[in-house]
């Protein structure tokens, strides 16, 4: 374990490299994706302002079975991305995000899910451009691909491989989302006394196994029905909260608005909130990581960007919504800055000003939240390694047991361990998948363009969203 720790030390310091910036250090991977963020933000003609009810339609009007290519509909590759970007990093995170920038970064965490949207658009857009179908008739996509394809394009293809390989091989590591297992395990824990983190690892990673074994179609019919529900239960739990404290809402809303512009010197004042919400607004969005590519890759349609718009949904629903409520309950609670306290352990503590049983809801809610997490991140790492070892049925099997096998140790790592690997991981995908970004802007541009042409004169291919 001492071996362990210094290697993740390592890695965490060359990944969270720091840079003088206004007379304070800040991460330089930090600024490496908040820049596309703004970028791409204006570039694409701010599309989270004007593409949510066009998303809205897209799946009202979805594409039926053998109306365009793609193995689930655009509903179903929206909910398994949901399942794996609304997990523990929205209950957890949260409250890592407080302890880390005190109660400033929710703000700075709303405002980055409120960028993240067109990020989220446009990787998902490449996605399903340069999507590739195999032998057996089932399509695949992610980050490497687009830079294959793209820089093959451009005279570079061993260049596109490398990079591809860069992805992939970092998305094995982030694709086994300890913290999941780590923070179910801390809360099931606290309201049942059970302190067997090995037995109760052991007994996740064997329900994930049932769904995993059973490929991307029973991966969609689970994302379509326990999605909806973890997140109904968990804002039923939030509203309860702070509805029994209303009288203390706003004195919190002030006090998150001054800590996110240093008024409060607590925790690093602005920039210490800053870099925290950042941190936790990636790992609770995942946009600029790219890792939910892969899901919407599935999706059924003719019309990438359709696809892109449905996607921008998403840091919608998990950053500015459910991450931004479940801070502010948190603040309201006030058992963020105690110091016995450290991640989901916060949030139970804030759930018991409830009800003595509230705990156990939210206990309830956490391993939802974990399993639909490890469910849709298993499929994102079959992809990730199809690309480096193919998509035949021995290369899945061997994947999917090695994937199963890895989730019980992390019941027993130190949280802050795992919070530094899964952080590391992350923010070296998002390296190559934002230098893809930048070599398909001008496509980008031209193809939301005449997208949105078309489906504003009803041309668009079906279940567009054209009026």
């Amino acid at each position: 374990m001492e071996s362990f720790n210094h290697i993740v030390d390592a890695l965490t310091g060359a990944v969270f490299f720091k840079v003088p910036l206004f007379g304070v250090e800040i991460e330089l991977i930090v600024l490496y994706l908040a820049v596309p963020m703004l970028f791409f933000t204006i570039w694409l003609g701010f599309p989270n302002i004007g593409c949510v009810g066009h998303a809205l339609r897209v799946l009202r009007n979805q594409p039926r079975e053998g109306e365009a290519k793609g193995d689930v509909s655009q509903f179903a590759a929206l909910t398994t991305a949901l399942a794996g970007t609304i997990g523990l990093g929205n209950i957890a995170g949260v409250a890592v995000a407080l302890t880390m920038g005190g109660p400033g970064a929710i703000l700075w965490m709303f405002v980055i899910g409120w960028f993240a949207m067109t990020v989220k658009m446009a990787e998902v857009t490449l996605g399903l451009k340069y999507r590739v179908t195999d032998a057996r008739g089932h399509v695949h996509g992610g980050p490497m691909y687009v830079l294959k394809a793209v820089l093959a394009r451009k005279g570079l293809p061993r260049l596109g491989i490398a990079l591809g390989g860069f992805y992939a091989f970092f998305a094995l590591f982030g694709a086994i989302p300890m913290v999941q297992v780590n923070q179910s395990f801390a809360q099931v824990s606290v309201v049942t006394g059970i302190d067997n983190g090995w037995a109760y690892g052991i007994g996740l990673a064997f329900a994930v196994a049932l769904v995993t074994l059973g490929g991307a179609h029973w991966l969609g019919e689970v994302s379509k029905r326990l999605t909806p529900l973890k997140v109904a239960v968990y804002l039923a739990g939030v509203a309860a909260i702070l509805i029994l404290h209303a009288g203390e809402v706003p004195a919190a809303l002030a006090r998150i608005w001054h800590g996110a512009w240093g008024f409060d010197a607590a925790a690093g004042g602005a920039v210490g909130a800053f870099v925290a919400g950042m941190r936790r607004a990636v790992f609770a969005s995942e946009a600029g990581v790219g890792s939910a590519v892969m899901a919407h890759s599935l999706a059924r349609t003719e019309e990438p960007v359709s696809e892109g718009m449905v996607a921008l949904l998403e840091p919608l629903l998990g950053t500015m919504i459910v991450c931004a409520v479940g801070g502010l309950a948190l603040v309201v609670a006030g058992t963020w800055d105690d110091p016995g306290l450290q991640g989901i352990e916060i949030t139970s503590a804030a759930f018991a000003h409830v009800s003595g049983w509230f705990p156990w809801l939210l206990a309830i809610v956490v391993v939802l939240f974990a399993y639909s997490t490890l469910v849709a991140w298993g499929f994102y790492g079959l992809q990730a390694w199809g690309y480096l070892f193919g998509h035949g049925p021995r290369a899945q099997w061997s994947y999917k047991i090695l994937y199963v096998v890895a989730l019980p140790p992390a019941a027993v790592i130190d949280l802050g361990r795992v919070i530094d690997i899964i952080d590391s991981s992350f923010f070296l995908m998002a390296v190559p998948n934002v230098i893809a970004l930048y070599l398909c802007a001008g496509e980008l541009r031209r193809d939301v363009r005449d997208y949105r042409a078309r489906a504003r004169r009803g041309d668009a291919a079906p279940g567009s969203g054209a009026q």
